[in-house]
């Protein structure tokens, strides 16, 4: 019985400090923003309960929406080229090639590099008058060698998307590498014996045996594609041109620090973000506990 007493009190020193600042850093913020939420504050004066005008305000407010569809975009561009792309990138780095190390490791060096290096790297790539990608363009004749990408409305959100992408295909990469490198060579084998082509070992062993690492790799693709602000700051300034590239982040700081000062609105913003991100972990912890129930085994048949 001591013993146990003992454990507990040590399982409490250890996890007592963490909560801590888990509540400080997290749990007390969110519910400070919830009540600034229901007010109409401007930082310094007095507050005004306003009750949930501001979550009505905010479904119908066109910059939201704008913003929302915008922050979107960078999910499904996330979801559907970035996580694929760096699975195609670890199949091919495990399928032992030369240099394979040396490949892995240039991949993953735009991961530790700051938003801040990878903006200023891609505004000179997308500069109008000397861009490496405008040279590219004009040096081979194709289209769109005087465009400015960061400038027009109409090609400002594509740009902003790629650094995004390329800055997070290593990450997701060496996430898909190690748990590939972590399935037993016997599997494959028993594969290639039966006749199995590189594809269909694809689809039927190793994507079935990455469904954790697969999980993780959505999770962290479609939240941080939620709460995206740093790389849109540094290429855009604020969502330019036109608020073309906002995102809700962006706005969600124009709106509550400057220039609106507006603590409740902007509050409102935070706690209609936070509840998305919790809703879509929440949904896809809970599709991918639904397939696993539902199905089970190995086949390539």
């Amino acid at each position: 019985m001591d013993k146990v007493m003992r454990d507990k009190k040590a399982i409490f020193l250890f996890i007592f400090p963490s909560f801590v600042l888990f509540t400080l850093i997290i749990i007390l913020p969110i519910f400070m923003s919830t009540h600034y939420s229901l007010t109409e504050w401007n930082g310094i004066g007095d507050k005004i309960f306003v009750g949930l005008n501001n979550y009505i305000r905010l479904f119908k407010d066109r910059q939201f929406l704008n913003a929302a569809l915008n922050t979107l975009s960078f999910v499904l561009a996330s979801v559907c080229i970035q996580l694929p792309f760096s699975f195609l990138l670890a199949l091919v780095l495990c399928g032992n090639i030369k240099l394979e190390r040396f490949f892995v490791t240039v991949y993953f060096i735009p991961v530790i590099l700051s938003a801040v290096v990878i903006g200023q790297l891609w505004m000179r790539i997308y500069n109008q008058s000397y861009g490496l990608l405008n040279l590219f363009l004009n040096r081979f004749g194709l289209p769109g060698g005087d465009t400015a990408w960061l400038g027009n409305m109409k090609t400002v959100l594509f740009a902003v998307m790629v650094p995004v992408i390329w800055q997070y295909v290593g990450y997701h990469m060496l996430l898909f590498y190690s748990g590939i490198k972590s399935i037993s060579p016997e599997i494959y084998e028993s594969a290639k014996i039966d006749g199995a082509s590189f594809w269909r070992t694809a689809f039927s062993i190793t994507i079935p045996l990455l469904r954790p690492v697969i999980q993780v790799s959505l999770t962290f693709a479609v939240v941080g594609s939620m709460k995206l602000y740093d790389i849109v700051k540094v290429l855009t300034g604020d969502g330019g041109p036109g608020k073309a590239s906002d995102v809700i982040s962006t706005l969600l700081v124009r709106t509550m620090i400057y220039p609106g000062n507006n603590y409740g609105y902007g509050s409102a913003m935070s706690i209609v973000l936070i509840i998305i991100c919790f809703s879509l972990y929440f949904l896809l912890a809970r599709l991918f506990r639904e397939r696993d129930e539902s199905k089970g085994g190995i086949s390539y048949e």
